[in-house]
């Protein structure tokens, strides 16, 4: 009877751990987690760009794809500068930044990302603009439609 007692005892409190991690508050996540916008380049072109943001406590990162730059020769993996200035909670900007890149053949959208950056609780942000550099080349694109379905709120 003791084993028994012991094995209900344990099976309780595996339970009820169980039932309290499911009832955790999930992790730290941003929404909406994709959204799209339109950005001009100038003579390197315009189009629609895709982000998606993930949050991991105060740091977060934006892959962003873009058809509104294409690149004129293959591009290597890593080889992308890009910066993205988004506004921030309506009166101030935030920049995320890397040099992360997948390969990109000639003529293929720019992909970008993850793009690094900092974020607080409830930060509201949505970006505005975009400067690319690749092989010494800068490309300055500025957002002209709003994100939708709306800003990341973090």
């Amino acid at each position: 009877m003791r084993n028994s007692l012991k094995s209900s005892t344990l099976l309780a409190v595996a339970t009820l751990a169980v039932a309290t991690l499911a009832m955790a508050p999930a992790p730290h996540a941003v929404t909406p987690e994709t959204a799209t916008l339109s950005f001009d380049c100038g003579s390197y072109g315009s189009g629609t760009a895709t982000l998606k943001a993930a949050q991991d406590g105060t740091a977060a990162t934006i892959d962003l794809s873009t058809a509104a730059i294409t690149a004129p020769l293959p591009i290597g993996a890593n080889s992308v500068r890009s910066t993205l200035t988004l506004a921030k909670n309506g009166t101030d900007t935030a920049t995320f930044t890397g040099d992360s890149n997948p390969a990109i053949p000639a003529g293929g959208a720019v992909s970008t990302g993850p793009l690094d950056g900092t974020v607080a609780a409830g930060d509201s942000l949505e970006a505005k603009s975009l400067t690319v550099v690749v092989f010494g080349i800068t490309a300055e694109c500025t957002a002209t439609s709003p994100q939708n379905p709306g800003p990341f709120v973090f």
